[in-house]
């Protein structure tokens, strides 16, 4: 893929790194953090209802990972698959990438609408939820659902944009589609204006709303002059050729956020025993937490084109400068938001909360919870590196062996010896471990590359694809 002056598209093989760093990096982080800041929106309205309003969507809120875990997923692996193609100069490849995540969003769409209406229940008492707590979460997830095809293809999109060089068009899509969300939520959930009051029921219309109007933006785009994509109808026709790189990529990705969802699941069993407060404070903590990781999580969307289009191209000094840049960028990152969140903790909850029995609980809690925040970030861009080289099998085994070797036991042991504040201390022991594992891989992965010469055919991309 070449620089085309007219489309404004970055050339990810030549501009300069930090840049380059800059410009891929900073719409994903504008609109990962529009997207958090509408989580953080979306709960403090809820939170006027009651706690317990709170604590029935952080029940639905692995349900909801889940659904992200779909299409991030797929993006990931159609995001990467297309950049290498169009770092080896198969255009026609891309396109078919394309194509087919109309077809994979329509599909899983419909499957999980059908799931979650017809057993809602027995979903949402697997995913933790008590008897008080059932008709809330029962009355968010069976309207949100609906939205479940819209948001596929507003993340499948997302990557395919970025893996075009083209970071702009998601930040937009996303920026439109939450504040719509956080605009709507309070007519809706307090009936504003000319709207009935629906409390919970009125953030979840909200939601499935901002998801169609995200969903035709992505559509509008992909299918313009503006994009670098050129989707014909031969393109959305399943083509197992192309569905399987995306998920020898997507899959293990998809798997990683799958055992994200189900660590949330075993805290909201984990916390159930210590009352909804707790609950809670779980799910503050995570849209607060969800801010800050936001801004690491659009870094890393900056860097996984940046390395599969010089992978493709096998620039292997480049790749190697990239991690070195945005390793240090993100450890900066985290080690202010952390000082940050550390200093601010209570007014952050206050803002949310005004309940003193929920504020003991949660101000430590989140205190603990963000401990380590300042090597979240290098251990988020070491694995997009990875998922531009088409290591999805790599990322998956740590990643999803965070989560089952270190914190599922954690979640277990940790209360026995410290109580509530043991749950808290299971994000930050677990990442120093996590932290470690991963330093050593990305390092092996460097070193080969430093061996690898640019002729070699060892990287070069399969005519199979």
């Amino acid at each position: 893929m070449k620089a085309n002056k007219e489309k404004k598209m970055l050339d990810l093989g030549k501009d300069p790194i930090g840049s380059l760093l800059y410009k891929m990096s900073l719409p994903s982080v504008v609109a990962m953090l529009v997207m958090a800041m509408y989580n953080v929106v979306d709960t403090f309205w809820i939170s006027k209802i009651s706690p317990e309003a709170i604590a029935a969507l952080t029940i639905c809120f692995p349900i909801q990972i889940l659904l992200g875990s779909i299409g991030m997923g797929t993006g990931v692996g159609a995001g990467s698959f297309a950049s290498r193609m169009f770092g080896a100069g198969n255009n026609a490849r891309a396109n078919g990438t394309a194509g087919q995540i109309v077809f994979l969003c329509a599909f899983f769409g419909i499957l999980i609408i059908l799931s979650c209406t017809i057993f809602c229940e027995p979903v949402l008492r697997f995913f933790g939820a008590p008897g008080n707590i059932l008709p809330l979460s029962r009355i968010y997830l069976e309207i949100v659902v609906f939205g479940a095809p819209f948001l596929f293809f507003m993340m499948m999109s997302d990557y395919l944009f970025r893996a075009e060089g083209n970071p702009k068009v998601p930040m937009f899509v996303i920026i439109t589609s939450a504040v719509l969300n956080a605009t709507l939520d309070p007519f809706l959930i307090f009936g504003w204006g000319p709207f009935p009051e629906m409390g919970i029921r009125g953030a979840a219309i909200a939601t499935v709303m901002a998801q169609f109007s995200a969903f035709f933006l992505s559509l509008y785009f992909l299918f313009s002059r503006r994009s670098g994509y050129h989707v014909q109808f031969r393109d959305i026709i399943p083509r197992w050729s192309i569905i399987v790189p995306i998920y020898q990529v997507g899959f293990p990705s998809f798997i990683t956020h799958i055992a994200m969802s189900a660590v949330l699941v075993i805290y909201n069993h984990k916390l159930g025993s210590f009352g909804h407060l707790a609950i809670a404070t779980l799910g503050l903590g995570f849209r607060i937490n969800g801010v800050l990781m936001m801004i690491l999580f659009g870094i890393g969307h900056g860097v996984m084109p940046m390395t599969g289009y010089n992978y493709g191209a096998r620039n292997y000094t480049r790749i190697k400068e990239i991690a070195r840049v945005t390793t240090k960028f993100s450890v900066l990152i985290g080690g202010i938001s952390f000082l940050l969140v550390e200093i601010f903790a209570r007014p952050l909850l206050e803002v949310f909360t005004s309940d003193p029995e929920l504020l003991v609980i949660a101000v430590p809690g989140l205190r603990m919870f963000i401990a380590t925040q300042i090597l979240v970030g290098p251990m988020i861009v070491w694995i997009n590196i990875l998922l531009g080289m088409g290591r999805g099998l790599t990322s998956m085994i740590l990643m999803v062996g965070r989560q089952v070797l270190f914190v599922v036991p954690l979640i277990y042991l940790m209360p026995i010896y410290f109580g509530l504040d043991g749950v808290w201390m299971v994000q930050p022991v677990s990442n120093i471990i996590s932290f470690s594992v991963i330093l050593v891989w990305i390092q092996v992965e460097m070193r080969r590359l430093k061996k690898a010469k640019p002729e070699s055919q060892s990287a070069v991309v399969s005519e199979k694809y």
